[in-house]
């Protein structure tokens, strides 16, 4: 044991000395694309984003057993159903938010990546729609994954569910993501709201790790969000906190000749500090857990997961979305519109409230006369097909919509932004950039407050007059 120790402390020293005598940050020691010069390197290749499409035969192959039940076990009879539910879906070519996680996770195992995802209910899903162990309900066998023999050789699937400590169990996952460049590590809160009790972890580290140590992370959150009634500890994830921790200038918009260019999404990554998406389908969640792998960066991701959209109709979406030729879709334009010089209003959201306001738009027949576009990805923030969208309705009131309180969601981020673009384009809009959706709030309220809420802004969404009002 002493010698042992003796090795060690000789070992520390050698270092200690060496670091004396450094004048430069030492990066983690990975290939090539982790060297010093790596990202100007890149730069140089105007390296483009990777599509993330599959072959259709790997994602039945994935669905097919992941909606198969297991011959060793008795599963429980609702889980029976749920297993039918996603066999039906599939022979309808349609995908759920949980086929299109499995489709992502069972694609990077056949390619050789490990996946590990760890939470506090990550093993059944919070909201019962995961289900990547099943449980003999006879207490004879023992559990099954899901996903750990979808393909011969493949890469190791661990999920795990984790204790009620977010500051202890997500500063492991991201010191476990470290320590492998091919894996995808994701830590999944119960709620978003409970990232709260990780907070140091995510200023002092994951936020910042990068530029205070070098240190390159693909860690993966994923943060249940939505405000639908739930009360104040299960609404909100807290986009703002997250959106206030990018390192982007809302003054730092690129010439409009540089969005024009192929390149410029990944000239964004190479200098971000993390990225963070609100998808609203499927599809476009299966794409960003694919492209973080292959991204030839790594950097953290924040996704703030659905919740009702889990078992929406209209929010699932068809397999050809993600088959080869496809890629995450940093914006999702209306097409939906026939004439875009006659749109008078333009709603910009991001994630789930774009169902709401479909339903209402098509409820009051105003699909000619008002455009939703949704933000996927909210940071690095989308210059480059926003400048497009702008451009296509050149008519229309641009109007910023969230379901959040004023003070909680995306706004105080988005908007700074969107007037820069309008600048760079010499549109006046730029000076009236509407806003509607709930006042501020400490908290959130009960749920008929809640719905109370969202009938006044929808309300307001669709209202004739240019002038939005805030509803507390």
């Amino acid at each position: 044991m002493m010698e042992e120790a003796t090795k060690c402390r000789s070992l520390y020293c050698a270092a200690f000395e060496k670091a004396k005598f450094m004048n430069h940050l030492v990066k983690n020691p990975w290939p090539e694309e982790y060297e010093d010069d790596a990202m100007e390197k890149m730069r140089k290749r105007h390296v483009r984003m990777p599509d993330t499409g599959v072959n259709e035969g790997v994602l039945k192959r994935i669905g097919e057993v992941f909606s198969t039940m297991p011959a060793e076990i008795r599963v429980h009879k609702r889980l029976a159903t749920t297993l039918l539910q996603r066999r039906e879906m599939l022979n309808m070519r349609m995908v759920s938010w949980a086929l299109a996680e499995a489709f992502a996770f069972g694609t990077l195992l056949r390619e050789g990546v490990h996946v590990r995802l760890s939470g506090q209910d990550v093993e059944r899903g919070t909201f019962s729609h995961r289900h990547h162990i099943l449980h003999d309900q006879n207490g004879v066998h023992a559990p099954v994954s899901a996903l750990s023999d979808v393909f011969p050789g493949q890469a190791e699937y661990v999920v795990c569910n984790s204790s009620l400590s977010e500051y202890a169990v997500l500063g492991f996952e991201y010191g476990y993501s470290l320590e492998n460049m091919r894996s995808l590590i994701c830590w999944e809160a119960q709620f978003g709201d409970f990232t709260n009790n990780a907070q140091c972890v995510l200023d002092q580290y994951i936020s910042s790790g990068e530029k205070k140590w070098g240190l390159n992370s693909r860690i993966v959150l994923l943060l249940p969000h939505g405000n639908e009634g739930m009360g104040p500890e299960h609404s909100s994830a807290r986009p703002e906190r997250f959106l206030q921790g990018c390192l982007d200038d809302e003054e730092g918009c690129p010439s409009v000749g540089k969005l024009a260019k192929p390149h410029f999404p990944m000239h964004q990554l190479l200098d971000c500090n993390w990225q963070i998406v609100n998808c609203s389908t499927p599809a476009n969640y299966f794409h960003v857990l694919h492209r973080q792998v292959m991204l030839p960066v790594r950097k953290p991701l924040i996704v703030f997961t659905p919740k009702s959209l889990l078992r929406l109709k209209e929010a699932e979406s068809p397999i050809d979305d993600m088959l080869p030729g496809t890629q995450f879709q940093r914006v999702i334009t209306d097409n939906s519109v026939a004439n875009p010089a006659a749109v008078k209003r333009l709603l910009i959201c991001s994630g789930r409230v774009y169902y709401d306001l479909a339903a209402r738009r098509a409820k009051q027949g105003l699909q000619n006369k008002i455009a939703i576009i949704r933000v996927e990805q909210l940071s690095p923030f989308p210059y480059d097909l926003l400048w497009m969208e702008l451009r296509k309705f050149p008519n229309a009131k641009i109007v910023w919509t969230q379901e959040e309180h004023k003070n909680m969601g995306p706004y105080f981020y988005v908007k700074p932004r969107l007037c820069t673009l309008l600048m760079r384009m010499d549109d006046p809009r730029h000076w009236d950039i509407g806003y509607a959706g709930r006042g501020a709030a400490a908290a959130c309220g009960h749920n008929i407050n809640h719905k109370q809420q969202l009938e006044r802004f929808l309300t307001a969404d669709f209202l004739p007059s240019t002038v939005i009002i805030t509803f507390c």
